[in-house]
């Protein structure tokens, strides 16, 4: 089993168990105030992606004065690419099922 694949589980996990641990609030009288489980997901996929490239950042930062390990950048690098790979493969399936809902018929 590679690093992607336990990456994916763990993602997959994390995400269940945030489902189950009740994320979804039923908002306002209609419905739209208060978060749903799956805007927070994406805030949370987003914030990981900020926190893993200042890591990256760091990373590459220390390498360039000699107190990094080659290893340790390029970890950074493909653990990064990684959660980039992730958030941009879920915003492709949502821009696909939306427009698979646009053209639904009324």
């Amino acid at each position: 089993m590679n690093i992607k694949q336990l990456d994916a589980m763990s993602a997959y996990s994390q995400a269940t168990k945030q489902m189950q641990d009740g994320l979804v609030s039923r908002g306002g009288e209609d419905g739209v105030k208060g978060s749903s489980a799956f805007s927070a997901l994406v805030t949370e996929s987003l914030s990981d992606v900020a926190s893993v490239t200042k890591n990256v950042e760091l990373q590459s930062a220390k390498s360039l004065v000699g107190k990094a390990d080659l290893v340790d950048v390029a970890t950074a690098v493909q653990n990064a690419e990684v959660v980039v790979q992730t958030v941009v493969s879920v915003r492709d399936k949502v821009v696909a099922a939306y427009n698979d809902i646009l053209k639904m018929p009324i």
